[in-house]
């Protein structure tokens, strides 16, 4: 398999989104990259027990993509090796009623990860300037102060929720949150592709919805909702990563390694050493249990 680059895929300039593909040929088979996953997920398993025992950096994981982009078995195959008392999977879908009696950041802040342990967001506070943005009229339920009419619903109003996201990642970096925003950018011939596939198998028609074809109409809009929010909230403490997303397999991997390959290059990660009582009791305490009588 190719080897490539983690930062080839990450957003530190201003981008056309268009310019970017949505499937890359390692020029590998699905079962050689599917090993490859399996290497790499068994590595970040480990380092995610050494970030758990570590206890001082919380790793918080963004994944947003049009509807079958693949983000739930993403989510599946990329973490299969955690320790589940270590990662907590949230998937945000419309804000229920308590939530929407506080601001639209709250609920993304009670769901962040706590020290040692990774937060997963399937899809994320970035559908306030996605969804909410294609559909302005939603603003209306949020019941802002400042919002009487779809007109305050302006360029105004998006540049402040922006900068307001913007503040949110940044406070929470410089308070430990090593955070990964993923966009899984797939192609609009591979979801017609998907949806098809969950109209032709029984078991598949479950994920599907008659609105996911209303929301295709809107695809052109709503790239150019994720170019706007990508290029205006990627930062150092925060970068988005675009993945091409029209093979699942490559998808998985390119997010399982630059996912380990950026957390293991943390040199003040580590295991935290014994009090040196203890360790220097070591031998006594194993004396003690082989002594054991049954």
């Amino acid at each position: 398999m190719e080897s490539f680059d983690i930062n080839d895929f990450k957003i530190n300039t201003t981008i056309q989104l268009s310019d970017y593909p949505t499937n890359l040929n390692f020029k590998s088979d699905k079962k050689r990259i599917e090993d490859q996953l399996e290497n790499v997920r068994k590595k970040l398993g480990k380092l995610q027990d050494t970030i758990y025992a570590h206890g001082k950096y919380g790793v918080l994981i963004c994944i947003q993509g049009m509807d079958t982009a693949g983000k739930d078995s993403l989510i599946r195959e990329v973490f299969k090796d955690f320790n589940t008392r270590g990662i907590v999977v949230h998937s945000f879908k419309v804000p229920t009623e308590l939530e929407r009696n506080h601001d639209y950041l709250w609920r993304h802040y009670i769901a962040l990860p706590s020290r040692g342990k990774f937060s997963v967001f399937n899809r994320t506070h970035y559908e306030n300037v996605l969804v909410t943005r294609v559909h302005p009229n939603y603003i209306l339920g949020e019941n802002l102060p400042s919002v009487t009419s779809i007109e305050d619903v302006n360029q105004s109003f998006w540049d402040k929720r922006f900068e307001q996201i913007n503040n949110f990642e940044k406070h929470i970096a410089q308070n430990g949150t090593l955070i990964f925003k993923f966009f899984l950018n797939l192609s609009k011939t591979e979801q017609k592709y998907r949806l098809l596939r969950r109209l032709d198998k029984k078991e598949k028609h479950w994920k599907f919805s008659p609105g996911d074809l209303k929301e295709r109409k809107l695809w052109d809009q709503y790239q150019s909702c994720y170019q706007d929010a990508i290029n205006k909230t990627s930062k150092p403490h925060a970068p988005w990563y675009i993945i091409p997303a029209d093979q699942k397999p490559v998808a998985r991997y390119i997010v399982s390694k630059i996912l380990y390959d950026t957390l293991k290059n943390y040199k003040d990660i580590s295991e935290p050493e014994l009090d040196a009582e203890i360790k220097a009791n070591l031998e006594a305490y194993k004396e003690q249990l082989n002594n054991e009588r049954p």
